[in-house]
């Protein structure tokens, strides 16, 4: 069980640190066109909206977030990231960038979800276990959702939590894809 925690810990560490080589390929075998510009954008626009939502409901380790987007999903910054890498992808308009994105995120976001998961559950056990069960992993579900506890969004908290630095990160790697776009590839 050690092993499995020590790997699960370098996966999660490499997650971050592979992310600037994994976007620099994206960029580089991107052909983005105007439509997947504009798909791609949508996409990560909504990706960031779930991503500032649900930070503006974290207080990482203080206390255990089941309030927001956390009574659909356990997970929702991770369902935010999927949804913003699916837009980067869908702007990059290309198989390479697809794969590129697909191979990232399934070597990297499991092993962080197990990593997190084993935390909350030593952080918080009672409540955690009572939350799981009634909250999915990460696809949200409705239905039935986790009853809401008084929190309300906290703009304090996402910039507490640093949400800012992702949105950043993210409009300009559409903006470089866009300059790709305009400056070399534009008809």
């Amino acid at each position: 069980m050690a092993e499995l925690q020590k790997i699960l810990s370098c996966l999660s560490r490499w997650r971050v640190r592979m992310a600037s080589p994994a976007s620099l390929l994206v960029l580089i075998f991107a052909r983005p066109t105007k439509f997947s510009l504009i798909l791609g954008f949508f996409l990560c626009l909504s990706g960031l909206l779930l991503r500032a939502w649900a930070s503006g409901h974290l207080n990482k380790n203080a206390s255990l977030a089941t309030s927001g987007p956390y009574r659909f999903s356990r997970n929702p910054l991770y369902l935010a990231n999927l949804a913003v890498g699916l837009g980067l992808v869908a702007a990059a308009n290309s198989l390479i960038c697809w794969l590129i994105f697909l191979i990232y995120f399934l070597a990297f976001y499991p092993a962080t979800i197990l990593k997190e998961q084993k935390k909350l559950a030593e952080l918080f056990p009672q409540e955690y276990r009572e939350y799981e069960k009634k909250v999915p992993l990460l696809f949200p579900r409705f239905r039935g959702a986790f009853p809401s506890a008084a929190r309300k969004f906290s703009l304090a908290l996402y910039f507490q939590n640093k949400e800012y630095r992702a949105a950043l990160a993210i409009l300009s790697f559409l903006l470089l894809l866009f300059l790709k776009w305009f400056l070399w590839l534009k008809p």
